[in-house]
């Protein structure tokens, strides 16, 4: 399991603040975890978070690579607000099954099971989460999700990530006019792969670059992709790549 870092945003504001920064409603923290994600102004992917209620505060769960520069940011956009962020000094608890009674469901996906805050760290973890993140099309910050990444293009709308009746945040027009102006012509797609290929081993058709080969377990793998030429048989190192998606 990657690392984490747990903030507690606490204030009169803090609700408002974060509504009007990240691409989720986060009023949805009543009834449990909200995925969401922080955008530069350009649309462009910054960080991805989980939000949760503790009591008035809100518990803002990040890739522990990413939380000095969220708090960088954050204590950027609060200016006035009252909103006071700190480390929670908290612990990422995960499992599989009927979350236990201080869990909440992971919403990108039924299959990614459960997460909880506790005030110790977890003792063990056997479950193979690439595993389920490659099965289920769930990307990974420093792997699917980079700073040139725009969020439609990794699944965002089907992970639960993104609102669009929301109002106004920070990156929304263009996410916006993606999602009703433009045909996705890049994105995350599941590949089969057969022979070695490490991640982020460019996928070739032809002579041609058609994407990226990022996390991989066994004979699947998430690969980032341009669909106009991902078509027919691909190479990924010494590896043979398929998609079944448009002229396969």
């Amino acid at each position: 399991m990657s690392e984490r870092h747990i903030f507690r945003l606490s204030g009169s504001d803090t609700r408002s603040f974060l509504q009007n920064l990240v691409t989720n409603d986060v009023n949805g923290i009543d009834k449990g975890l909200v995925y969401a994600a922080l955008l530069t102004p350009q649309g462009k992917y910054m960080a991805d978070f989980f939000l949760a209620a503790d009591g008035h505060d809100v518990l803002l769960d990040a890739e522990a690579d990413q939380a000095d520069m969220l708090r960088m940011r954050l204590n950027m956009y609060k200016l006035r607000a009252d909103v006071v962020l700190s480390d929670a000094e908290l612990f990422v608890h995960r499992g599989l099954g009927d979350p236990p009674a201080d869990g909440m469901a992971d919403p990108r996906h039924s299959a990614m099971g459960w997460r909880a805050f506790r005030d110790h760290p977890q003792s063990g973890d056997d479950v193979d989460w690439t595993a389920l993140r490659v099965a289920h099309m769930v990307p990974e910050a420093g792997v699917e999700l980079t700073p040139d990444t725009f969020i439609l293009e990794v699944g965002f709308e089907a992970l639960h990530g993104v609102d669009f009746r929301k109002g106004c945040y920070v990156g929304q027009e263009v996410t916006a006019r993606m999602k009703h102006k433009t045909t996705l012509r890049k994105g995350l797609r599941q590949v089969a792969v057969s022979g070695h290929a490490a991640p982020g081993t460019p996928i070739m058709a032809g002579d041609k670059v058609a994407g990226t080969l990022l996390s991989r377990t066994e004979d699947a793998a998430i690969a980032y992709l341009r669909f106009d030429r991902a078509a027919g048989p691909m190479t990924a190192g010494e590896a043979t790549v398929t998609w079944s998606g448009p002229g396969n």
